[in-house]
């Protein structure tokens, strides 16, 4: 990499205050906020609104949407048409 160009680099705290989960990893990103971590270090801390502690996907609770129903019922409501009819 160039040297000068690039953000610093650095570890920092990843935080999800709605699950109350945190995680520490390398990034660019800035903070003035700072937390003692597990190993008695400073780092910055940056908070976030959702994390794979809280998303539905991560955790079980999201909702298969029923495609098939709907098409069915489109279908039911403006007919099927035949192959090769025109509009």
């Amino acid at each position: 990499m160039k040297p000068g160009i690039h953000p610093a680099y650095r570890p920092v705290v990843f935080r999800d205050k709605a699950a109350d989960f945190a995680f520490l990893t390398r990034s660019t990103a800035s903070s003035e906020k700072t937390v003692v971590w597990e190993d008695g270090a400073t780092y910055p801390v940056v908070d976030v609104e959702i994390s794979s502690a809280s998303h539905p996907f991560y955790t079980g609770t999201a909702r298969v949407l029923d495609t098939a129903g709907r098409v069915e019922r489109f279908e039911r409501r403006y007919g099927r048409r035949a192959p090769g009819a025109r509009p």
